[in-house]
């Protein structure tokens, strides 16, 4: 039974981010996620995960620089001393939660070698200090319809930097919602790299709400992937498209 995760930077936005975590244990849910938790102190997050009695399995490292135009800084030239200052403050908050594992967003740049080597050497640093820490490490390929310019957009670009990283608590982060917009064939490519994979996605498409909303078939993909034999956790990271628990009615039976 696939194990879903709650992201709380996005479900129930009526709320303080704080106050989300005991909002997804009251909807059903034992696992949350999030994207940045560092406007926030690393005590406080913890804290109300804690007291929400939910388990945080990921979230982000800081972006750096300015999130509305560079969408993280892993991949530019001459920044890589503030990425390395961000990995440090990435592996504080995920201590203080116990969060397992970090994804890395990648930034915005041409697929050309000098960002790749500069790229591969930032997740090489943050994989190495994160597996000293206990940590995985993410890498998420990024649609160009929610990040135009982003500079990994399919899965085997993600593998084939994974691949030169060389370490091996680094993983591919899969969203379903990126990939079926880029690349498509979901079921099948999730079976070919479910060994590189560390954590899913969801979203349905076009419009990045709830599963049944859009043209993915997620009783299918969900079946499919637990018949797989997947033993992560499911990120739910969608936009619900009106209230978040009347939007849950497709997760009753993961929930329950």
């Amino acid at each position: 039974m696939p194990r879903l995760a709650a992201n709380v930077s996005m479900l129930f936005p009526q709320l303080g981010f704080l106050d989300r975590f005991a909002a997804a244990a009251a909807a059903g849910f034992r696992y949350v996620e999030y994207q940045f938790p560092y406007e926030h102190d690393a005590a406080e997050v913890a804290r109300r995960a804690r007291d929400a009695r939910v388990e945080v399995v990921l979230h982000n490292l800081p972006l750096g620089g300015d999130p509305k135009v560079e969408r993280g800084i892993a991949c530019l030239p001459g920044r890589e001393r503030e990425f390395r200052d961000n990995v440090e403050r990435g592996i504080e908050y995920a201590r203080a939660a116990g969060c397992p594992r970090l994804n890395c967003i990648s930034g915005i740049a041409p697929a050309e070698r000098q960002h790749l080597d500069v790229l591969v050497g930032n997740l090489r640093y943050a994989a190495r200090k994160l597996g000293a820490a206990g940590l995985q490490l993410m890498l998420e390929p990024v649609s160009t319809r929610a990040v135009p310019g982003f500079i990994l957009n399919r899965s085997q670009q993600a593998i084939e930097v994974l691949n030169a990283v060389g370490e091996g608590n680094a993983f591919l982060q899969y969203d379903l919602y990126h990939m079926q917009i880029m690349e498509g064939d979901l079921a099948a490519t999730i079976e070919r790299l479910l060994p590189r994979i560390g954590h899913l996605q969801i979203a349905d498409v076009p419009a990045r709400n709830e599963p049944g909303t859009g043209e993915l078939n997620f009783d299918f993909l969900l079946r499919h992937i637990d018949r797989l034999g997947y033993s992560g956790w499911i990120g739910c990271e969608y936009n619900p498209r009106g209230d978040t628990v009347e939007g849950l009615k497709w997760a009753r039976a993961y929930l329950s």
